[in-house]
């Protein structure tokens, strides 16, 4: 199994949802600058690992792009970005920060989140597939979850979690 730090923006299955009319006005209210904390496991086996993080977004009607540096144990740091398009339907883009190299991201706003499937660069717990849930919380909150399939189960498990809030 290749452990991978991939998980810190990370996973999430595709998920339908209906187009929304104010997609431009949602994807705009991700950004500026973004600081907070979680937890990232490097793998499905392993115990999580407490993260800060720092993020800056900026955004367009039909484009978001996050750039981001997460810290953990004062001794890893990993950059962390993703780019994501619509085309007022779906949302595509890549995902970068992952060992295994960059990650295909794809799938639909649902509600206040988009809900983005992930396809590695390389096997990760067993597979190439994960989700990544990014989530605008209240006005000033943002969360990026990421989940994966746990290969000795095959539940769905959390990977990574930050909770983000505009400094």
């Amino acid at each position: 199994m290749k452990k991978s730090l991939g998980g810190f923006a990370a996973i999430m299955l595709c998920i339908a949802g209906p187009t929304h009319a104010d997609d431009g006005a949602f994807l705009k209210s991700f950004a500026g600058s973004w600081v907070g904390k979680g937890t990232v496991k490097t793998d499905a086996d392993s115990k999580p690992i407490k993260i800060n993080c720092k993020f800056a977004s900026s955004a367009t009607v039909s484009s978001l792009t996050l750039d981001g540096k997460c810290t953990g144990y004062v001794v890893f740091s990993r950059a962390i970005g993703a780019d994501v398009k619509t085309n007022g339907e779906t949302y595509m883009g890549t995902y970068t920060g992952s060992s295994t190299g960059p990650a295909g991201l794809n799938g639909n706003r649902s509600g206040d989140a988009l809900v983005l499937g992930i396809r590695w660069a390389k096997e990760v717990n067993g597979d190439r597939a994960a989700q990544l849930k990014l989530e605008k919380v209240g006005d000033n909150g943002m969360r990026l979850t990421t989940t994966d399939k746990d290969p000795s189960t095959g539940k769905n498990i959390v990977i990574s979690e930050i909770n983000l809030n505009r400094p």
